[in-house]
């Protein structure tokens, strides 16, 4: 019998290691690929190639937050489109596997493509930019004139961009990057416009000084000057109601204020060095405004689950979470009354140290929050009197036994929304508001015959079942900072 010569070569391998070294796996494997693509179809190999191309530029789609007029879209639209003609340019010779190859290939551009037009056409990308466009509205009607001599800042103004950040916070995202990321860099620029308004209204030079006291004082008043219009020019920047001017050459023209103000000579004068140094500080605060957006890309600030405060946020939630459970599942709740309520309130204590650090999304999940561990605590606080009127009964009238009748509905209520983990198409959810809705019916036909007792307490509960049916609603809008 002949013996095949490889074979032999195994058995040597595998009974004499001293001679042959051992194999690397890897090494193997890696050779073989080297081999398989030395022998691979050149229209293959193109389409692997064309395929790593498009994986570059894969998570740019996928974080894409802008519209589909924006520059980027149509880079990245005219990048997956050439594409597309380079795969179906690829010649399959007819050849199965390379026709499959090439089918997939294009499938997967196709869905980028789709994607990217889904991104700039989100319905809530949309309802963001509408957001947006209100507030450029407000700045120039209310803004642009201020900085051009006009009348002073309005309470009106004030109050219509705090409505436009508390609608941005409440958009919702789904998880979904492209999302989060243009409601994060629209929230940061009106807030910066906030910011910077509230800073030049607030803000009382502490040395208008006479250009008398030194020559150095008329100088830097000109500077002031020119940081007061960088100011306007720079808010209508912001909000994109200034074509003319751009932020490369603003932080040029801020920058050269700058070193005017450097070289100045305050002979030692500490008052006058004072008074520069607060220019140069606005001016550096400015400066920092420009960068806001390079800021927010480079830095996944937009990303807010790594976040100190947000963290702190749901460890406060977990724990408020386990507490609920207890209390729900336990035989005798009654007992866990009073240490769950001096836990919850000390977990309303931990929320109230949170820092906000400016940014609306924390201050809007913080608020949440804290609605979640007050709905509980209310919950607890229903309990214990309907607890008390149980085992110390007494005389009622009609009227406000049937309040209580009404309340009793609305514990009962309250513990299945508290569990409650649905969205507003659910039966579940259709179910508890109709539920609420004829407890406040019953509420309303309640006469309490002039009792003020009575009447306080109807309105208490009917308060109570308004709250009840808000909390629902924030349960079930699937918000996500």
């Amino acid at each position: 019998m002949k013996v095949c010569a490889a074979h032999v070569l195994v058995e040597d391998r595998v009974h004499r290691p001293d001679i042959y070294p051992t194999l690397d796996p890897d090494a193997c494997e890696t050779e073989h690929r080297s081999m398989d693509m030395g022998n691979q179809h050149p229209s293959i190999s193109r389409l692997q190639e064309i395929q790593r191309e498009v994986k570059n530029i894969e998570q740019q789609v996928v974080g894409f937050s802008g519209l589909s007029d924006d520059k980027n879209y149509k880079r990245l639209e005219r990048i997956l489109t050439k594409q597309l003609f380079e795969i179906d340019s690829v010649d399959t010779e007819g050849k199965g596997d390379i026709q499959q190859a090439r089918k997939r290939a294009a499938q997967e551009t196709e869905r980028l493509l789709k994607e990217l037009e889904q991104n700039a056409n989100h319905p809530h990308r949309i309802e963001i930019q509408n957001i947006f466009k209100e507030a450029q509205a407000l700045v120039k009607e209310k803004i642009v004139p201020f900085y051009s001599g006009g009348n002073c800042v309005t309470d009106e103004f004030e109050e219509g961009i705090q409505d436009v950040i508390l609608r941005l916070t409440r958009v919702k995202t789904g998880g979904k990057i492209s999302l989060r990321k243009a409601r994060y860099h629209t929230l940061t620029k009106i807030c910066a416009v906030q910011e910077i308004i509230e800073d030049c209204v607030k803000k009382q030079p502490s040395l208008p000084l006479s250009e008398d006291a030194h020559p150095s004082v008329a100088k830097i008043n000109s500077v002031m000057c020119e940081v007061n219009k960088a100011r306007g020019t720079l808010i209508a920047l912001l909000m994109g109601v200034d074509s003319t001017e751009t932020c490369r050459h603003l932080s040029c023209v801020l920058s050269g204020l700058i070193a005017d103000l450097d070289a100045l000579d305050v002979c030692g004068r500490t008052e006058i060095r004072n008074y520069r140094r607060e220019v140069v500080e606005d001016i550096n605060k400015l400066l920092k405004y420009l960068d806001l957006e390079e800021e927010a890309d480079s830095t996944h600030a937009f990303d807010l689950g790594q976040n100190h405060s947000i963290l702190k946020i749901e460890k406060v939630l977990k724990r408020m979470r386990e507490i609920k459970n207890e209390l729900l599942q336990a035989q005798t709740p009654p007992e866990l009354y009073l240490s769950s309520k001096t836990e919850l309130q000390g977990l309303i204590g931990q929320l109230d140290e949170v820092s906000l650090e400016k940014n609306p999304c924390i201050r809007e999940a913080r608020r949440r929050a804290v609605i979640e561990v007050q709905t509980l605590i209310t919950y607890l606080d229903l309990k214990e009197a309907l607890e008390k009127r149980r085992l110390f009964p007494c005389e009622e009238t009609p009227p406000n036994k049937a309040v209580w009748g009404v309340l009793g509905n609305l514990s009962e209520i309250q513990g299945e929304v508290l569990s409650f983990g649905g969205n507003r198409t659910d039966k579940n959810y259709i179910r508890l508001e109709e539920l609420l809705t004829k407890q406040l019916l019953a509420l309303d036909a309640v006469d309490p015959q002039g009792e003020e007792k009575c009447k306080a307490s109807r309105k208490q509960a009917v308060k109570l079942a308004q709250n009840i049916l808000s909390y629902l609603d924030l349960k079930s809008d699937e918000w996500e900072y």
